[in-house]
């Protein structure tokens, strides 16, 4: 078991980050099976954050939610600028009106993808509790 530099309460944001990056590179996978393959991505997120806070259940959810959120979130605001940046040149504003949509529909699915996250949390909680 590795040295806990934060309490058990506290949010360990490199098990967060850690998930955020293996849910980024789980989704860039998940793109071959639309849907599914996405949800497999949220799972995957929150099991390596869960399993890397090693701080029970409740935690291993919390940190897996944060990590599904953040990464959505992050997602959000790339898919802003690459639909803004395209569009202005085409449509004018209207590109970024466009950006903003995009943004504010993917942001809405990062809150529901969370939920899986957290459930991999879970589950990332409980292997890491196991060994």
């Amino acid at each position: 078991m590795r040295d806990r530099s934060v309490p058990a309460s506290a949010t360990d944001w490199s098990a967060v980050l850690y998930g955020v990056v293996a849910g980024v590179v789980a989704g860039v996978v998940a793109t071959a099976l639309p849907g599914l393959g996405h949800l497999f991505a949220g799972l995957v997120a929150g099991g390596v954050a869960g399993y890397l806070a090693r701080s029970g259940l409740a935690s291993g959810a919390w940190h897996g939610l944060l990590a599904g959120a953040v990464g959505g979130i992050v997602l959000a605001v790339v898919l802003f600028v690459l639909v803004s940046a395209v569009g202005l040149p085409l449509v004018g504003t209207t590109g970024v009106l466009a950006g903003a949509g995009v943004a504010a529909v993917v942001s809405v699915a990062a809150v529901v993808f969370a939920v899986d996250s957290a459930v991999g949390g879970v589950v990332g909680a409980f292997v890491a509790d196991e060994l």
